[in-house]
């Protein structure tokens, strides 16, 4: 499924945030738009994510057939929207905030003990 609209197709993270912006800011969303409001929506999203894999193999999970891919694809865009706008109200740059965490799970999670492995951090750690 794909929708047209007489935007062109964003390639970034802050066109994306300027556009959601716009779109709340028409729509006086301000109010409603606290962090706490998008966060609670953001893990409603998440939830109904889940439920398109819910009792599927792996295997399943792997392989949806186009309408069900689009679905999931529908529920992604609103887990990212409403992450992008959590970050926009709290004017925290994502790209930086995910550089910084990938940098963190690095010295977390070395590749000569974690390699092939499943694990929580602390299954890897020497003390």
């Amino acid at each position: 499924m794909s929708f047209v609209t007489d935007f062109p197709p964003s390639d970034s993270l802050e066109q994306l945030r300027q556009r959601l912006a716009r779109f709340a800011a028409e729509r006086d969303w301000g109010p409603f738009h606290s962090p706490k409001n998008l966060a609670m929506a953001l893990i409603a999203e998440a939830a109904e994510l889940v439920e398109h894999f819910q009792w599927l193999s792996e295997a399943q999970s792997r392989a949806l057939d186009d309408a069900k891919r689009a679905e999931v694809g529908l529920e992604l865009a609103d887990i990212l929207i409403y992450l992008v706008r959590t970050a926009d109200q709290l004017d925290i740059d994502l790209i930086t905030a995910a550089s910084d965490k990938i940098a963190i799970n690095e010295q977390r999670y070395p590749v000569e003990k974690v390699r092939g492995k499943a694990g929580r951090a602390a299954d890897f750690r020497d003390d």
